[in-house]
């Protein structure tokens, strides 16, 4: 007789029992539970997440008609609506928490690694623009005729794992988002233009950290010094640049005013 192992089995073993047991014990979450754990609750919403599920009436439905399939999964019934409806209200939510940044931190020890390697922590941050339709998510406004929402991620090289991950209007800008974040001393930020903002990159620097980014067109910038290139090297230009000592328009701090410089910033700048 030839067994098999369904896809949802296969993901659910992701999450050890015994781990998850801890963590319910830790949070108290089955308090007041009614004959309804909270493996049979995590179970029925990674069911929704995977079976793209609307409703609790989908869930529930779904469930009951893959219940032979689930009862492997110690699983006995599919719950009601209003139970599950009572759980997902009542129930802490710092189990999940828990349990997601578990999983995260597993993740990223197992992860490959790639050739490509730094000795400092090596981030890379970029915005995407994700197309909505304007009628049905009335929300997500962006244009007349258009919907759309942005994607703001932070992808860190160890292990290829988002670190920082947040969805906002469509209008929102980068760079409002990537002020509100904070990296350690020693990190090599890698982004584009759209995070250009002389401020904030000088309130990088002083907190130790590097930045790799392009310069727009027209951008101000002086040659104040050039370095040696190793031979054979890919690098074409390899020179110490400073940002002339004049106010900055349009470029502010915590809406407080404008940034100017009474006195140049040296930055280093490669072109290869």
């Amino acid at each position: 007789m030839q067994r098999f192992c369904s896809v949802f089995s296969q993901l659910l073993q992701l999450f050890p029992r015994l781990e998850f047991q801890q963590l319910v014990r830790q949070h108290r979450a089955e308090r007041h539970a009614r004959g309804f754990a909270c493996w049979p609750q995590f179970v029925a919403m990674l069911f929704c997440q995977w079976g793209r599920a609307h409703s609790l009436r989908e869930i529930c439905g779904g469930r009951a008609c893959a219940l032979g399939k689930l009862s492997h999964l110690g699983i006995e019934r599919a719950p009601v609506r209003s139970t599950l409806a009572y759980a997902n209200e009542h129930r802490p939510a710092g189990l999940y928490r828990d349990l997601f940044f578990g999983r995260l931190d597993r993740c990223r020890l197992v992860a490959g690694r790639h050739k490509f390697r730094f000795k400092n922590q090596l981030v890379s941050l970029d915005a995407t623009v994700i197309d909505l339709c304007a009628q049905i998510f009335d929300g997500a406004k962006f244009r007349r005729t258009k919907g759309a929402v942005k994607l703001h991620l932070l992808r860190d090289h160890d292990g290829s794992l988002p670190g920082f991950a947040v969805i906002t209007p469509g209008r929102v800008h980068a760079i409002n988002v990537a002020r509100c974040l904070r990296f350690e001393p020693g990190t090599i930020l890698v982004m584009d233009r759209g995070c250009l903002d002389y401020g904030w990159l000088d309130a990088l620097t002083a907190r130790g950290v590097y930045f790799v980014t392009r310069l727009k067109d027209g951008a101000g910038i002086e040659a104040a010094a050039p370095c040696p290139i190793p031979k054979g090297s890919p690098i074409k230009r390899d020179e110490i640049i400073a940002l002339p000592g004049r106010a900055a328009p349009g470029i502010r701090i915590g809406g407080c005013g404008t940034l100017g410089w009474s006195s140049p910033k040296p930055a280093r700048n490669w072109c290869g």
